[in-house]
């Protein structure tokens, strides 16, 4: 707890530090930091923003219990990040400002088109943060071995308050330090933690795997496909759905793509992609030794029956290693690695709302900076409270799931309506409302009545049954349903009739001429 505490008030410390001087009633300054960072800081925060609690808590716990199928995540997140590099990141910063709608409604009817895509913005935003309070309540509980559910909420209450904290205290400049901070501790501390496996096990890969599969159920079959998804016809789908989710759905996160505003040109831009693509992909490589680590050394019963289940297996596996200093210092990190996710989500849905919703729609683009910073600061107290009460709710599930429901959801309704307004010409706004629309509440329909809300042990509400739709993850269908919802729009409404917008925006996207960099050179 003292090392908790510790690390809380530090990082307090320097978002406050950070803050300093700037104008804190700039919409610039509270959503981008006023794009002052360099490629180096920016791709360190990418990777602090990109590697969540999902990311170092749900695939350490996936690959102890599953093994190969386990790792599959690690495998989908870091080619979802090379897709989305490949496909959107660089033509959606020379067009947009400071939000993903900025893009979507470049050469569109501004109002319809933001208004969706900010209801897109929260559903994605609200997931990944439950996934992430989730987490946090999981780790503090294996740490100091809370088994009480009310005492577990008060931890996920904590991490809402210091996230609301950090938000209002340093805006993105802040939250930006602070993601730099958690890069550098985490992947300092995995890299231990990977050392210490070898030393402890006194071999090699192959020592590890042996040992991982002596002490698993499931014998040689972790080290093979279908320990989770090769059971039944319906897990081998559910896995074909995840792994659409996982590799389409990052190109379609808000808060990965907000990043690139954060830095002043596209130059700067590309090698932030190139620090975070070396340190996202070193880090996924480890967490598949820290996995069979955790099987082999604590092994995937204990871990099961710990509470936070599959969550606990980095801290248990720390706690193997190096006793409970060492399982103290990884915690934080881990806590470390949830308030720095939750405040960039929380700035991002914060933009949306303020730019978006307030400025562009209630306010006719009429409003102050100051009234949008303080509509978007209003925004970050609301969402903090909702998540908390949400991510209470789904203690239980695994974080890395969790994370997937979100990259289902910006799958669905984000990434059709990104690539068709950036590559296809003929795409209007009826095209882009009915895509965004399509895309979320067909998502979001089908999560509610499959088996991650109802109808198995381990659902959001175990105790009810209203799950008609047999896969947890609703990709397979929702995805296709945002692309053909997108098709039928665009050829069902009226052209938008603004082919100048439209050739600016190709010109833009594909070359960076005329965002403001090129104009002040």
């Amino acid at each position: 707890m003292t090392i908790f505490v510790a690390f809380i008030v530090i990082t307090l410390a320097v978002v406050t530090w950070v803050s300093r001087g700037g104008n804190k009633k700039s919409s610039s300054e509270f959503y981008t930091g006023g794009a002052s960072f360099s490629g180096t800081q920016n791709g360190l925060a990418i990777a602090g923003d990109y590697l969540s609690a999902a990311s170092f808590l749900g695939i350490v716990g996936s690959v102890a219990l599953y093994g190969y199928d386990g790792f599959l995540y690690a495998i989908g997140f870091f080619v979802a990040w090379l897709i989305a590099l490949l496909l959107v990141a660089e033509p959606l910063r020379n067009v947009g400002q400071f939000t993903m709608a900025d893009v979507l409604a470049f050469r569109m009817k501004q109002q319809p088109v933001r208004v969706a895509a900010a209801c897109s913005t929260l559903g994605v935003t609200i997931f990944y943060l439950v996934a992430q309070m989730a987490g946090a309540g999981g780790l503090v509980a294996v740490l100091l071995n809370i088994t009480d559910a009310k005492m577990q909420a008060v931890v996920v209450a904590v991490v809402g308050v210091v996230m609301i904290a950090y938000v209002l205290i340093g805006g993105m400049k802040g939250t930006t330090y602070v993601q730099m901070i958690k890069a550098v501790l985490l992947i300092a501390g995995v890299a231990i933690m990977t050392v210490l496996v070898f030393v402890s096990i006194k071999g090699g890969f192959t020592d590890l795997l042996d040992r991982a599969v002596e002490r698993s159920s499931e014998g040689v079959n972790v080290l093979e496909p279908g320990a989770k998804y090769g059971k039944t016809e319906a897990t081998k789908l559910d896995f074909i759905s995840l792994a659409l989710s996982l590799v389409l759905g990052v190109a379609g996160l808000p808060h990965v793509l907000m990043r690139f505003y954060t830095v002043p040109t596209a130059k700067e831009a590309r090698k932030s992609v190139t620090w975070a693509i070396i340190l996202i992909g070193s880090f996924y490589i480890l967490t598949l030794f820290l996995g069979y680590g955790a099987g082999a050394l604590v092994g995937p019963e204990v871990i099961k029956n710990a509470p936070g289940g599959a969550t606990a297996a980095a801290p248990l596996l720390a706690l193997e290693l190096g006793g409970s200093v060492l399982m103290a210092l990884i915690s934080a990190v881990a806590f470390a690695t949830v308030l720095a996710v939750v405040a960039g989500l929380a700035i991002t849905a914060s933009a949306s709302v303020g730019q978006d919703i307030y400025q562009a729609v209630i306010r006719k683009g009429q409003a102050t900076n100051e009234e949008q910073v303080r509509v978007s600061r209003w925004t970050v107290i609301i969402l903090g409270i909702v998540s908390v009460l949400l991510g209470i709710a789904a203690m239980k599930l695994n974080v890395a799931f969790l994370v997937s429901l979100a990259f289902s959801v910006a799958a669905s309704a984000n990434l059709p309506t990104i690539l068709y307004s950036l590559y296809w010409r003929r795409f209007n706004t009826t095209g882009a409302v009915w895509s965004i629309y399509g895309g979320l509440i067909s998502a979001l329909v089908l999560i509610t009545f499959s088996p991650a809300v109802s109808g198995e042990p381990t659902a959001m509400i175990p105790g009810a049954d209203f799950a008609w739709f047999p896969l947890t993850s609703p990709g397979l269908v929702s995805i296709p349903i945002g692309f053909l919802a997108g098709i039928i729009g665009t050829f069902i409404g009226k052209p938008d009739n603004l082919p100048e917008k439209a050739a600016e925006m190709e010109v833009r996207s594909l070359t960076g001429v005329g965002t403001a960099e090129a104009v002040d050179h």
